[in-house]
Order: C-alpha cells, then sequence, then structure tokens
C-alpha cells in the first residue's frame, strides 16, 4: 500500500508540473538562473560620496542589458541587473554579496565599486566559485595569481600612476606632493606613486591624507601650499577630491595638478566649473565624447535609448563592463553554469568593441582584459581639451 500511494503522489506532482509521470528529475538550476532570465549582481555606492558614480556606471550597465534584451536576451533569457547600495562601506558590500549568495538571487557578480569594498568580497567570490566581472578598483593588489573567479576589465592604478608620473617628468616638474585618500584605495595610490617617482630619481615633497568625506580639504590645501609644491599627483576621487580641489584652486590657481581616472568621476564635474581648467587626468577607457570611435557611439546609443543624454566615464564602463558579461553569457551557451561561465569569461582573447578591444590572456589569473591608459587634460567646462 505504502508503495502505490507513494506512486499516486508522484504522478499527481509531475502531472501538475506538466510533465509525465516516469520523466528523470531534471538538474536543480542555477541560482539567479529561470528559463527566462539571468540576474547578475552588483553592489555599488547609490549614495555616499561615490553616489554619482555609482548611479551612472549602474546607468550604463541597464542601457547595455536592455539593447540585448530587445533584441530577445541571451539565448532566450533575459539579463537583469540587481544592484544594492553600499555607500562605499566595506562592510555593507559584504553584507550586500552574501544576501545576494545566500538567497539564491544572482548568477553572477559584476562591477563591485571600491578598492576595501571589492577585497571584503573577494575571498567569498573564490570560496563559492562565483564569477565576478570589472570590479570597479584597479589595485594590484587584488589582482593575484591564482584568482579564477575575477575577471577585471580596466587598467591598474599602478599603470595609471606611471603614466601620471611620465608627464610629469616630460613637463620638467619637480617637488611634486601626493595627496590622498584616507583608505585602503588612497594608499595603495600613494605606495605606487612613491615608487614611480623613485623609479624617476624623484622624491614627493609631501604626502597628505584626505578624508574620505573631504572634510580636511582647505587643511590638505595648507599642507600642499606648505611643502611648496610644484605639482600635486591626485589618489583621491569622488566628492572629497571635488572639495580639495576647489580648496586647492581658491589659494593657488596655476599649481598643476595630475590624478588617476577616478580623481574626477563625471558626476562632479559640474561642481568644479571653472577649476577643471588644466587638470590632467588618466582615462583608462575611451573618451565616451569621442564619436568618431564606434564603440563611443555604440556606447552613446544605448544610453540615448535608454533616455540618458548625459555622458561620462563611469557609465561607460558601466556600459563596457555588460559587454564582457554579454559576451561571457553567449559564449557560456544556453544550459547555463558558473562553471561554464567561468570557463567562457576565460576564453574571451579578443572582444573588439569598435577600435577598442578587451581580452584575457593569462591561465590561471589574474584575469585582465586591458592596459589602456591615456592623459586627458580638461578645460574650464570639464570637457576635455587634448
Amino acid at each position: 500500500m505504502k508503495r502505490r500511494l507513494f506512486l499516486h503522489r508522484l504522478a499527481q506532482t509531475t502531472a501538475l508540473a506538466g510533465m509525465p509521470a516516469w520523466a528523470p528529475l531534471a538538474r536543480a538550476a542555477e541560482s539567479g538562473v529561470t528559463p527566462s532570465t539571468v540576474t547578475i549582481g552588483s553592489s555599488l555606492a547609490l549614495s555616499g560620496p561615490l553616489a554619482g558614480a555609482g548611479a551612472d556606471h549602474t546607468a550604463g550597465v541597464k542601457a547595455a542589458f536592455a539593447v540585448v534584451n530587445q533584441a530577445g536576451g541571451i539565448h532566450g533569457r533575459e539579463v537583469q541587473l540587481l544592484a544594492k547600495d553600499d555607500g562605499y562601506v566595506p562592510g555593507r558590500t559584504l553584507d550586500n554579496v552574501k544576501q545576494m549568495l545566500d538567497g539564491n538571487d544572482v548568477f553572477a557578480l559584476m562591477s563591485c565599486m571600491g578598492t576595501a569594498n571589492t577585497a571584503a568580497v573577494l575571498p567569498l567570490v573564490e570560496q563559492q566559485g562565483v564569477p565576478c566581472v570589472g570590479p570597479v578598483t584597479g589595485a594590484s593588489s587584488l589582482r593575484q595569481p591564482g584568482q579564477k573567479n575575477v575577471f577585471h576589465v580596466r587598467a591598474s592604478y599602478r599603470d595609471e600612476t606611471v603614466r601620471v608620473v611620465q608627464q610629469l617628468v616630460q613637463m620638467g616638474l619637480k617637488d611634486i606632493a601626493i595627496v590622498y585618500l584616507d583608505n585602503p584605495f588612497g594608499k595603495e595610490v600613494l605606495k605606487d606613486a612613491e615608487a614611480t617617482l623613485a623609479a624617476n630619481n624623484l622624491k614627493s615633497v609631501g604626502s597628505v591624507a584626505l578624508a574620505v568625506d573631504g572634510a580636511n580639504a582647505r587643511q590638505a590645501a595648507d599642507q600642499v601650499l606648505a611643502a611648496k609644491a610644484g605639482a600635486v599627483l591626485l589618489g583621491t576621487t569622488g566628492t572629497a577630491n571635488t572639495a580639495f580641489v576647489l580648496a586647492l584652486r581658491g589659494k593657488a590657481s596655476g599649481l598643476p595638478l595630475a590624478g588617476l581616472s577616478v580623481s574626477v568621476i563625471s558626476s562632479e564635474l559640474g561642481k568644479l566649473g571653472n577649476a577643471s581648467q588644466g587638470l590632467a587626468l588618466t582615462q583608462v577607457f575611451p573618451d565616451a565624447e569621442k564619436t568618431k570611435l564606434p564603440v563611443v557611439r555604440s556606447y552613446q546609443a544605448a544610453m540615448r535609448a535608454a533616455g540618458v543624454e548625459q555622458f561620462g566615464g563611469s557609465s561607460f564602463e558601466g556600459w563596457i563592463n555588460a559587454q564582457v558579461v554579454i559576451e561571457g553569457l553567449k559564449r557560456a551557451g544556453r544550459d547555463l553554469t558558473r562553471d561554464r561561465l567561468r570557463t567562457a569569461l576565460a576564453g574571451v582573447k579578443r572582444l573588439d568593441l569598435g577600435d577598442f578591444s578587451l581580452g584575457y590572456g593569462a591561465t590561471p589569473g589574474p584575469f585582465v582584459a586591458s592596459r589602456f591608459v591615456e592623459l586627458a587634460i580638461l578645460g574650464a567646462n570639464g570637457k576635455r581639451v587634448s
């Protein structure tokens, strides 16, 4: 009787599911994957000092996914982004990622923003074997051999720092002060900057720590002037960078400033106004306004289709990171697993986005898709002039 009862209940269950009682049980679906959707998770600043960058970056990702979804998705699945706000606080980043993974909400991760934030989640990423694409950080300390699940896209801060110092040396500038954000990101830039200066037989005249919220911006500007700096190398970002540049320009408008790509995020340019005049910045992606490049035209078209008419480096990076995710999902095939996505991403040797290419060559990691770095000089309106 027990056997007949079991078979009867099995028949009822499978009939409700629309399948015959004799059909084999299917393999459990991967987390974040349904027959019609695949969800990618991200933890980044949507509030706090990098709120503008986070919002712009997210807009770029969503614009890229929207184009794919409107064309039928990838292998019939719509690609979705689940973005959680961490306010640029590493502890919140870890909590967000844990919640997404423990809740089986996401298939993979992308665009976690910040050096300390990314450092907080990488052990979990490697432990659980979750592909993580495009951390928004260039920290060399996060690019270690043996990493199997982290797929960096942008060039490293070390690459950027070398380019900035080269420019300062070519201009004959000496007595360089380093202003760095007082967190793991800034301290890593400081270390790279001091090493690069030493390699060029130079030494900084002083290093000044800038609070993450920019509260000591005026004092930091006074310290730079007291050191009699001939130029300033910026390892800063967000609202803190804006506060410092405005404070320094108010006291020494002609002092040369040069910083990394993250120093002035696009959402902060309007706040700088005339203070952006002559500011030199590295760029780890092509200029988001350079429409003669096919990659830029594709990005801008996607943003316009999403109803966004403002273009900048943060949303462009989000759009580019999304292209890597999209390519990986295409190559991974319909039967999605994290192992298949990981293998697919590692196999992307050349992804041509239109006069800008990405690709992973190192096996095992660290996987780094680009070492592109160029220098841009800004005008008074925040637009690139050279």
